[in-house]
């Protein structure tokens, strides 16, 4: 968790194992300086009777000055705090997220509701029995966007990203604060908070989730133009309507508060060739790479990398001739290993780690103003390698060995290719205006892979999801997992010749990208395009 401000920090120190004994640390702290204070001004009010006409000095030491100051400041602090704290957002947000009472009159703020992009409710507040609660209409299903909030356990995501504004203002406007503190103390009027809405569209996630079924995994839909994040799908999540402390305590079965979208770290496998291919044509590469049956490897202490289709041959119990000579746009169609793998060895140690700069990996990039993981999107890890390690280079330059990426980063590269090389900065509030992420490649980088991702879709492991209704362009991936059965990827975007939607879709334990991962996202994209068109 990100701590950035005094309340942060007391909130982590609440919710930590230490709490218990550093409550008890405080109070014991607290009650002796209170006690060396009182004995202090009791034993000098003493002596100045004991001794008329001299000058009376409570406290005759500097540190015994010092910690009457700091004890007389904090209990200043601590009044202002509780007599003026209804008139500051950050008192009522704290309130609401560690004050469990009964009584406490920030649980009475009807906290506006989060609506999707078509103004479909995704968390209000109803009450019942003179008491208000927040209700999630769609259960799990924006669990880990919308977030929670929960006097018992807080709040996380947008529930905390815009509790001002839920509550009833911004910190701006400090009239309105003024106001909905006169409603919490005289009682007259049921507080109400304003609305947030939110980019995603609940038609579209609900499609997402249901084509994930019951496998894990995640799906992320975004407007290459202005980085509008239309689908944050995650699966398996939790019910924000019914919390409990087992959620928190502990492992839970399929991790359910793990934001896959945004902080699942997994191996790319294939789709990471297209962050290569876009690398190899800016630093000018020609020509052919030979891609024999027998692999690559850079030294014989290692096993070679083999293309799929060695696998899939030897499995029937055919020999496989190889691919032979291939260029970089057939190697991309065909998503060869062997050629991959040669041409990060060639690019070469500085190609890749500039290669991973540009493309904004090792960052945190947020969604919006969170206070937490939530509110932050990890675009994955990129290592940097000996220089005497060729090996592990060449097993990057393929998206294996220590390459993780999450697919919100890879949503954000397939809108980059789709947008003419500028990628821009994935966001969740509607109200926020589109901002750059970064250049990760030139224009006519990005005019050359879009085009060679077309022909992954039409000739090559992504041409199952070729169809007349929709032109899709983009890469499959098949990412080898020590825990279990591959990863399944698929990266891309639609209409090829004029994007206006991007998407990234992983499967856990998936296999196949082809077969996995792409039909959810030509379905999903059929859809959006479906939607857009019906506007």
């Amino acid at each position: 968790m990100t701590v950035s401000t005094p309340l942060q920090l007391f909130g982590a120190l609440v919710d930590s194992a230490a709490w218990p004994a550093l409550r008890i640390i405080l109070h014991l702290a607290f009650f002796a300086a209170a006690v060396i204070i009182l004995w202090r001004i009791w034993t000098r009010l003493a002596g100045a009777k004991a001794r008329p006409g001299q000058t009376l000095q409570l406290f005759g030491t500097l540190p015994m000055a010092l910690v009457a100051a700091a004890f007389l400041g904090v209990l200043i602090y601590q009044a202002s705090w509780h007599l003026t704290g209804l008139f500051r957002p950050e008192f009522v947000g704290f309130m609401q997220s560690h004050d469990r009472r009964e009584f406490n009159p920030a649980h009475r703020i009807q906290r506006g509701r989060i609506l999707d992009r078509r103004g479909q409710v995704l968390a209000e507040s109803q009450e019942r029995d003179g008491r208000v609660y927040r209700v999630y209409p769609y259960g799990p299903a924006f669990a880990h966007t919308v977030g929670y909030s929960d006097p018992r356990f807080g709040a996380i995501g947008a529930e905390a990203a815009a509790n001002a504004q839920l509550n009833g203002a911004t910190p701006e406007v400090l009239a309105s604060w003024g106001e909905l503190g006169r409603q919490l103390l005289t009682k007259d009027k049921r507080p109400r908070g304003q609305d947030l809405q939110l980019t995603l569209d609940a038609e579209l996630q609900l499609l997402a989730l249901q084509r994930l079924g019951n496998r894990n995994g995640a799906v992320v839909l975004m407007r290459p133009a202005d980085g509008a994040l239309l689908v944050l799908a995650n699966n398996p999540a939790f019910d924000p309507n019914r919390l409990s402390p087992a959620l928190f305590s502990g492992p839970a079965a399929g991790t359910p508060l793990l934001n896959r979208a945004t902080q699942g770290l997994y191996p790319p496998g294939s789709v990471f060739k297209v962050v290569l291919a876009a690398a190899a044509i800016e630093s000018g590469f020609s020509g052919t790479l030979n891609c024999p049956a027998s692999g690559y490897t850079t030294s014989s202490r290692y096993p070679p990398i083999r293309d799929h289709d060695y696998y899939t041959e030897a499995k029937a119990g055919r020999t496989w001739a190889g691919h032979g000579n291939l260029n970089l746009t057939t190697a991309l169609v065909e998503s060869s290993n062997v050629f991959f793998a040669q041409l990060g060895v060639r690019l070469g140690h500085d190609s890749f780690a500039g290669a991973g700069e540009r493309f904004q990996f090792d960052r945190q990039v947020r969604l919006y103003p969170g206070t937490d993981r939530y509110g932050n999107l990890s675009t994955g890890r990129l290592p940097r390698f000996a220089r005497n390690d060729l090996y592990g280079l060449a097993q990057a330059a393929i998206g294996q060995g220590r390459v993780l990426a999450t697919p919100g980063h890879l949503a954000t590269i397939a809108a980059a290719v789709a947008n003419r090389g500028l990628a821009m900065r994935p966001r969740l509030l509607a109200q926020e205006p589109p901002a750059p992420l970064g250049q990760y490649m030139a224009e006519q980088t990005a005019t050359r892979l879009a085009q060679m991702l077309r022909k992954v879709v039409t000739t090559g492991t992504g041409r199952g999801i070729d169809g007349p209704q929709l032109a899709i362009a983009g890469k499959t991936g098949t990412a080898q997992n020590p825990r279990g059965a591959a990863h399944s990827w698929f990266i891309g975007f639609a209409p090829a010749a004029a994007p206006t939607l991007a998407v990234a879709v992983l499967v856990e334990h998936g296999g196949y990208g082809s077969t996995a991962a792409a039909p959810i996202a030509r379905d999903l994209l059929l859809k959006a395009m479906e939607l857009e068109n019906a506007r």
